[in-house]
């Protein structure tokens, strides 16, 4: 009895051993990590309800979980478009951009993981957003409105993009690459605008001397008209009024001589 409770001990243990053995094999759990989500398939069949960061328990051999990255992702690119005045440009650009967790498992139906979203949907779409926004634009506003530029590429990419699960975040780095010609063209306009630039202010500088001189010179003759403004036939009368008080002053009693002369004086008749 004792070797026939041993050998069901024995059996017993054996099969718990293979239990494990097999439930290993088979692998019903998935663990699902920060920053993923995980796409069901049962018989191939996507499930429609995406899997979030966690465990989770899944039936063996019918079921296959497909981890899909929805953290920030960035492609660098570069593109060849045309200008509104036919300059041919070669455009480059960083996008960063991400997968929407809500929708990865149609994202995943309809394309694929994150690579091929990357290779069948994000590129083809840069390109044809570049070149619809490039030919809005002469070469010359490329330049001068880069943001603006940027930021219309940016929504362009968002409307074609969000259709397919993919969240545009930025689009930076936008750089252009012009023929050696036009770079030329592009120099030579920007030191020509530099010396209209210097000659104009010259030109202002010598306005504005020129007009202070002229107010320095109103000022002075103003100023000389005034003096001569103050001479007045009052002024003079007492003038003459003060010179002959004066002269009284300095009277010793004695008449003169001589009459006539410069010298005023106060005329007295004999009694």
């Amino acid at each position: 009895m004792g070797n026939g409770v041993a050998s069901w001990l024995v059996k017993v243990g054996l099969g718990l051993v293979a239990l494990v053995v097999f439930l290993l094999a088979v692998n019903p759990v998935r663990i699902v990590q920060a920053g993923t989500r995980g796409v069901l398939t049962i018989f191939g069949k996507v499930d429609p309800t995406p899997l979030g960061e966690g465990i989770h328990f899944v039936m063996p051999f019918v079921s296959r979980v497909h981890v899909i990255d929805v953290r920030l992702q960035k492609n660098e690119g570069k593109g060849v478009a045309a200008s509104r005045d036919l300059q041919q440009v070669q455009i480059s650009a960083a996008l960063n951009w991400r997968l929407d967790p809500a929708l990865v498992a149609d994202t995943f139906q309809k394309i694929g993981n994150e690579q091929a979203v990357a290779a069948r949907v994000i590129e083809p779409a840069a390109q044809e957003a570049t070149k619809a926004v490039a030919a809005q634009y002469t070469a010359e506003e490329l330049v001068t409105k880069r943001i603006d530029v940027s930021f219309k590429i940016r929504d362009a990419l968002d409307q074609r993009l969000k259709r397919h699960g993919v969240v545009v975040d930025t689009l930076a780095a936008v750089n252009y690459d012009f023929s050696s010609v036009f770079d030329k063209a592009i120099e030579a306009k920007v030191e020509a605008e530099q010396k209209k630039l210097t000659a104009e202010r010259d030109l202002e500088r010598i306005k504005v001397e020129a007009e202070q001189a002229f107010a320095k010179a109103r000022g002075e003759a103003e100023a000389l008209k005034a003096k001569r403004l103050e001479i007045t036939p009052d002024l003079l009368r007492l003038k003459q009024l003060e010179n002959e008080s004066e002269a009284i002053r300095k009277w010793d009693g004695k008449l003169p001589q001589v009459t006539g002369g410069a010298t005023p004086f106060v005329q007295i008749k004999p009694q």
